[in-house]
């Protein structure tokens, strides 16, 4: 696995516990967290140039973190945040195609 994948997967991880930290502190609710990140995959989503320059695949690829940081977040509760590979599976159980896949 290249070097630059497992940097990424251990700041996506990161990034799930930072957001944990806050929903536990009370300072941010699950659901202002999963608004913000579903903000910021709607607003990549609807840019022009996903379309027009990139696969299905580099789009998946592109909004990945955001599903990822979703699915830790929405999983998050008691039980702590799921394992890498188990938020991969539930963020590829929960894709949807793009209109041009349709």
């Amino acid at each position: 696995m290249n070097v630059a994948n497992l940097q990424l997967e251990g700041l996506m991880m990161a990034l799930a516990s930072v957001n944990n930290l806050l929903v536990r502190k009370g300072l941010v609710s699950v659901d202002e967290i999963d608004e913000a990140l579903h903000r910021a995959e709607s607003a990549f989503a609807s840019e022009r140039r996903l379309y027009d320059d990139m696969s299905p695949a580099q789009r998946d690829a592109v909004c990945f973190p955001l599903r990822l940081l979703r699915m830790a977040n929405k999983g998050e509760a008691d039980a702590g945040i799921p394992g890498f590979p188990d938020l991969t599976r539930m963020v590829a159980r929960g894709k949807e195609p793009y209109n041009d896949q349709a």
